[in-house]
């Protein structure tokens, strides 16, 4: 070797690269990271950075890029590090935040029922650091039988692990779950525990929840230490709570089974009263259109303001079903933890999966016809009864006519979604049939 020449080194831990996912839609889409080097041939990352870049975990393609001199890799920490891009340049809101997965550990965690000995607790705070954080246990909210933590608690340190840490925070929020209470009472005796209150970094009272630590607003947990004790701060609370989530989810355990979309006898008994009542309404539409009784609406002929009719009665059958979902299912129902939370999902895709997939909807109208004066070969012609509504859920099987209808009438980006998919794959692995000698296929 010669004086001036180029020594090339492989990347080492702690090295400032780019990080860069197509499209580059914004500023956000092109970061700067820390190295840690790990085996096998995949890029990793904090899943609450997946928001700026838009991406997921199923194959995505990601650039990466490495600064090769000092003044590059200071500009790329200053200007484009991660903690420094916590809020969107757009309108100042969070755009970093806990999603999903860790959403959902939180929520869980800061039930008002959950309660640790002392060694459960401090087995749960050990999950948010690496064993290189002091961490000062509070004191426990029982004493006597026994001393006991509540899982509220867990948060206090995560947001002050130790004395020496200057977070004090104090905010309030309304989480996703959140009712008013009656007779005049303060929010945080909301009976749901839908009231977030933190003061001196104690929780009062409240769940956490994507209202509270997701990307929601100013009124976040992040956004609330970012403004008030910096990005720093904001950042290591993050990893904290990255840590601590997905350790904890590994220990205590959350999945979805089949128990969870079985409805129970009673909430089988009020879907099908309301499907029954929403045709016999429908039916009475139909008999007073034919006997010129029905008054056409603003802007609209006789066959249009039926059509418009029949939709919203049909479109309430989704909705009404999935309010009985909701008031029947227990709150252990994994499906609904994950739409109250907000991590994933809402009550729809609940009230599909458990009682109905309801009615489908195309450009704001029922399924048109895609055959003669029909929409389905079997209707007869310019039948107007036919509801078109998916009285079934996503988890029994389909009748034939009823999926190669939705198939055949769909458009192509309907089709190829994962609801779509779902569907496919439940009715042909299912479905029970018979083949009779003539060669068709017919229903058990």
């Amino acid at each position: 070797m010669r004086i001036g020449d180029i020594v090339d080194r492989h990347i080492k831990d702690g090295d400032i690269v780019l990080f860069n996912r197509q499209p580059s839609l914004h500023k956000l889409s092109i970061l700067s990271h820390r190295v840690k080097v790990r085996p096998y041939r995949t890029f990793r990352l904090n899943e609450c950075v997946c928001e700026p870049y838009n991406a997921d975990f199923d194959g995505d393609e990601m650039n990466l890029h490495v600064p090769q001199t000092e003044e590059a890799r200071i500009e790329a920490t200053q200007l484009m590090g991660v903690q420094n891009n916590l809020v969107s340049p757009r309108n100042g809101n969070p755009i970093i935040a806990a999603i999903q997965d860790f959403i959902t550990a939180a929520f869980l965690m800061s039930r008002k029922d959950n309660f640790y000995d002392r060694k459960t607790f401090a087995q749960i705070c050990s999950y948010m650091v690496d064993a290189n954080v002091q961490i000062d246990l509070p004191p426990p909210v029982i004493l006597k039988p026994e001393m006991l933590w509540t899982g509220k608690q867990v948060f206090n340190v995560l947001m002050r692990p130790n004395r020496s840490s200057p977070v004090k925070l104090n905010f309030e929020c309304r989480t996703k779950s959140f009712r008013k209470p009656k007779d005049g009472l303060p929010n945080d005796m909301c009976p749901r525990d839908g009231y977030l209150v933190v003061r001196n970094s104690e929780v009062m009272c409240g769940l956490f929840d994507k209202e509270t630590i997701g990307a929601k607003g100013k009124r976040t947990l992040f956004y609330v230490i970012m403004r008030d004790y910096g990005a720093q701060e904001a950042a290591d609370a993050m990893c904290r709570l990255s840590k601590l989530s997905a350790r904890w989810l590994g220990t205590f355990g959350f999945s979805v089974g089949i128990n969870d979309v079985q409805p129970g006898g009673n909430l089988q008994e009020r879907k099908e009263a309301l499907i029954d009542k929403a045709y016999d309404d429908v039916k009475e539409m139909i008999q007073e259109a034919q006997h010129g009784k029905i008054d056409a609406q603003a802007g609209c002929d006789e066959d249009t303001t039926l059509e418009n009719k029949i939709s919203g009665t049909l479109n309430k059958v989704r909705e009404e079903a999935g309010q009985i979902c909701v008031d029947e299912l227990p709150k252990s129902n994994a499906p609904l933890i994950m739409a109250t939370s907000g991590s994933k999902g809402s009550f729809i895709n609940v009230s599909q999966m458990v009682a109905c997939v309801g009615q489908q909807i195309i450009a704001s109208k029922r399924i048109p016809d895609g055959f003669q004066d029909r929409s389905l070969p079997h209707f007869e012609k310019k039948c107007t009864f036919p509801p078109r509504v998916i009285a079934d859920k996503k988890l029994k099987c389909l009748l034939p006519r009823v999926l190669f209808g939705i198939h055949s009438t769909l458009d192509c980006r309907l089709r190829n979604s994962c609801f779509m998919l779902s569907l496919v794959v439940r009715v042909w692995s299912i479905q029970p049939s018979k083949l009779p000698r003539q060669g068709t296929c017919l229903d058990d």
